[in-house]
């Protein structure tokens, strides 16, 4: 008799292991911070009611499948952002570099240009379809490959080829002629921009004066990759909050969770 197949995780270990990456697609797909929260926290109740895969392997894209059906049941049909909105929000008045920070306050101005960074770069996501969007960020941002990202949509890898091309060349469309991170003769440069981020309310200015980031390269220090795609691959990983590390924690010991 052959050895038998390794028991299915309990919830508790699909937390331990899988917390990161579960609320990382679910804040990417655009989700406000409260919202991606909660959709990460239903994702693991789903995950509670149903069996998890026994090959530990298969656990991610199990956990990434319900995932993606919950922000689904929360995106609109259409965008509700579109590419000349977004221009309108960041673009379209003169730049206010007073407003963002002074100039001895670096590690302010360290997260606050992380955080447009960041915040730009998923707002453009949130210009695409949910279809082509939720391609993108499976596979040009968290690195799945087409097959593994075909797989946790329940599609063929062909489908999901076509999805992400149409991505790729909106989000390319839109960006190299703009970013500075695609090429630093773009006109649109995160410093200059803070001041109309904060006035519009598209960042908010830090609770707090430490910057918590993971260990990052300083903002002006990073490279211009010439590639509209892969500077998605810069972003950080983006830490659950405490608050959401502590409900979950709460719903696993209560036993609610089985």
């Amino acid at each position: 008799m052959g050895n038998a197949d390794p028991r299915p995780a309990t919830v508790g270990e699909l937390v331990e292991r899988h917390l990161g990456g579960v609320h990382w697609f679910c804040l990417r797909m655009g989700l406000r911070a409260d919202e991606a929260a909660q959709a990460c926290f239903e994702t693991f109740a789903r995950a509670s009611a149903g069996t998890a895969p026994a090959a530990l392997a298969a656990e991610r894209l199990w956990l990434l499948k319900i995932a993606a059906h919950v922000v689904g049941l929360r995106l609109p049909a259409t965008p509700e952002v579109s590419f000349a909105l977004l221009d309108e929000m960041l673009r379209s008045e003169a730049t206010r570099t007073g407003e963002a920070a002074s100039p001895t306050d670096s590690a302010r101005r360290e997260r606050l240009l992380w955080e447009l960074k960041q915040g730009c770069l998923t707002a453009v996501l949130g210009c695409l379809p949910p279809g082509e969007r939720v391609a993108f960020v499976l596979s040009s941002v968290m690195a799945l490959s087409d097959e593994d990202a075909a797989r946790a949509l329940g599609i063929t890898p062909g489908a999901l080829k076509v999805r992400l091309s149409r991505a790729r060349k909106k989000v390319g469309d839109y960006l190299a002629p703009r970013c500075e991170h695609v090429d630093p003769r773009n006109p649109c440069r995160c410093p200059s921009r803070l001041g109309v981020a904060l006035r519009n309310g598209f960042i908010a200015p830090p609770a707090r004066a430490e910057v918590s980031l993971r260990a990052l390269p300083t903002f002006d220090e990073q490279q211009h990759l010439h590639d509209a795609v892969a500077i998605y691959r810069t972003l950080p990983e983006p830490e659950p909050t405490e608050a959401l590390r502590a409900r979950i924690a709460a719903a696993v010991a209560s036993g609610a969770w089985l």
